[in-house]
């Protein structure tokens, strides 16, 4: 079996919704944790809600470790949303510390305790759940011509905390109490912390230039 697009489908996380945005963008996607499927992609997603810990335990149990690693090597166009993000980091603090894939340096922290915003009285509720705007830095090809100030939406209670050697990739950051990565980009990496299939019209942009890039791809390997 091949498929245009694949996402990863390992028990958690909000599957259907992102298969459901790509419909609404003309991508047919599959559901799959089948191996050999993801490697034969276009375009891979990861998406992702839930703990970082049985998040890996279920793609150990999938034997989909080894796969995402590989098709990130080989040049498969891979977007990763959300704890998609959050895996490709070294490690995660989440209940001890569990190793992720390792593709980019630094470790995965839960927002502190406390925190306020602007300096504020009240306290931030964690997890991080709702609108909030990004700064983008380092211009990401899937998120040419979102304007600054723009919204998106995010449901987070842990944030990637990036090594010195990973600072350029970082595509967007954002800020809740303390500044988290909302966006990285390393050649046919994508990932973002917040939900494009959850932030209206401009999450669906998002996911159209992500899908544009591997048909684009695709077209020029034939």
């Amino acid at each position: 079996m091949t498929a245009e697009f694949v996402v990863v489908d390992y028990g958690m996380g909000n599957v259907l919704s992102v298969r459901n945005a790509l419909a609404k963008i003309g991508a047919e996607a599959v559901l799959s944790d089948d191996p050999r499927v993801l490697e034969t992609a276009t375009g891979v997603i990861m998406p992702g809600i839930g703990g970082f810990p049985e998040c890996m335990r279920a793609l150990e149990d999938a034997g989909l470790t080894g796969p995402l690693r590989r098709v990130i090597e080989q040049g498969v166009p891979y977007l990763g949303i959300c704890l998609g993000l959050q895996i490709l980091f070294e490690e995660s603090e989440e209940f001890g510390s569990t190793p992720g894939l390792g593709i980019l340096p630094g470790r995965v922290r839960r927002f502190p305790e406390g925190m306020t915003e602007n300096g504020g009285a009240l306290p931030l509720k964690v997890p991080h759940m709702g609108w909030n705007q990004p700064q983008f830095h380092n211009q990401s090809p899937i998120l040419a011509g979102v304007p600054q100030g723009a919204h998106f939406y995010f449901v987070h209670s842990y944030y990637a905390e990036p090594s010195e050697a990973a600072r350029p990739w970082i595509a967007a950051t954002c800020d809740f109490g303390v500044p988290f990565i909302a966006s990285v980009h390393r050649k046919n990496l994508f990932a973002t912390q917040f939900h494009p299939e959850k932030s209206g019209t401009l999450g669906l942009g998002i996911l159209r230039k992500f899908v544009d890039i591997c048909r684009a791809q695709k077209t020029a390997s034939a």
